[in-house]
């Protein structure tokens, strides 16, 4: 099958035919009125050939409903530019030997889900020993002394913590929430570390469902991980990293 990148559509039932489904709901009693509302909703918003699959009544005069219908619309991947932390992960041996022979002492990791997010699955699988999909979490490593706060952790206390343990990163897990809350509460821990002169001495990433590194770039953070990240992409990101910056600071500090 030849694919056209520079026209990348939708396909339901046959390849490229632009069939997509969504699914909202509506402050109208179920039945056909709102049925026609959902269908009218979907056109107007580009689709064509709507039919509504599926809707319920969702209680106190709203209702839900699922709409199947044509797209348009296509996408060009050629003119696709996306930032992503670039990196080629090292197995758990490859990071601790780096650790060791490049850096020196074991790296200091201070994680959390801060704010009111108590969510911490993802946090879990990159720190937590038993990690995920089979690749241990930072916890596992000799050369990573990780501590995980765990959830619903103050920003103040964050960092708080990170000083007194003299860390070398400090991770942020969040979960997108209403109204952007975790976008404020992520740019309220970049202001009070600058507020504090302390912005400078972490490696700060944060990581979550709907986080892009271009998201954590525009934050202020020094990157950004997406779901599926595995332990050792992190972990080899934040090894390359120190070292890297350990080269600079030596470089600087011999001119």
């Amino acid at each position: 099958m030849q694919i056209d990148e520079k026209r990348i559509r939708a396909y339901g039932d046959t390849f490229n035919d632009g069939m997509i489904q969504v699914s909202f709901s509506l402050p109208v009693e179920h039945g056909p009125k709102g049925d026609e509302a959902a269908r009218i909703l979907a056109g107007k918003m580009g689709l064509e050939e709507v039919e509504v699959a599926f809707s319920r009544d969702l209680g106190q005069g709203f209702s839900y409903y699922i709409v199947y219908g044509r797209c348009p619309a296509y996408v060009d991947l050629t003119q696709l530019q996306i930032s992503q932390v670039e990196v080629e992960a090292m197995d758990y041996y490859e990071i601790n030997r780096f650790i060791e022979e490049r850096i020196g002492p074991p790296l200091v990791v201070v994680g959390a889900c801060t704010g009111t997010d108590a969510h911490t699955v993802g946090l879990d699988a990159i720190m937590n020993m038993k990690g995920y999909a089979g690749e241990y979490g930072l916890e596992r490593y000799p050369q990573f002394h990780a501590h995980n706060l765990g959830s619903q952790v103050p920003n103040v206390d964050l960092i708080s913590h990170a000083v007194e343990v003299e860390a070398d990163v400090i991770l942020v897990s969040q979960v997108v929430t209403q109204k952007n809350v975790h976008l404020e509460n992520l740019t309220n821990l970049v202001e009070l570390l600058e507020a504090e002169g302390l912005r400078e001495r972490f490696l700060l990433i944060v990581g979550g469902p709907r986080i892009s590194h271009e998201m954590a770039l525009e934050l202020g953070f020094d990157a950004g991980f997406g779901p599926g990240t595995l332990p050792p992409e992190v972990a080899t990101y934040i090894a390359q990293e120190i070292y890297r910056r350990k080269r600079s600071d030596s470089g600087k500090s011999g001119e």
